[in-house]
């Protein structure tokens, strides 16, 4: 890893290792939002279901190879493997306070 991540940008990737829903869902902030290859999905409801088919509920998991921290913007760099897709991939994350505004992901 190049830069330190921040603890909630971690403790985001530790839950979705765990494939914890509710602390996977709990992490965004109240208008937070997803955006999978320019799929957007925004507010609890919306990010569940998209999950529930493409990321938690995939089982997914991230290994880290990279992060890069610039303010409130972390960039992370991972190699996803679950039963929906599998890559490295980029996943770019905004934080507010101790909520994630946003993680938008695309190619590594």
């Amino acid at each position: 890893m190049t830069a330190a991540m921040p603890t909630t940008v971690a403790d985001f990737i530790e839950t979705v290792n765990r494939h914890d829903e509710q602390g996977f869902l709990n992490a965004f902030a109240e208008d937070g939002f997803v955006d999978d290859w320019g799929r957007v999905f925004t507010g609890r409801d919306e990010i569940k279901a998209w999950s529930d088919k493409e990321f938690i509920g995939a089982t997914g998991t991230m290994t880290v190879t990279d992060t890069h921290v610039d303010g409130d913007r972390v960039t992370v760099i991972a190699d996803w493997r679950s039963t929906h897709a599998n890559g490295l991939s980029k996943f770019v994350f905004d934080v507010a306070a101790d909520k994630l505004a946003s993680m938008t992901i695309r190619e590594g």
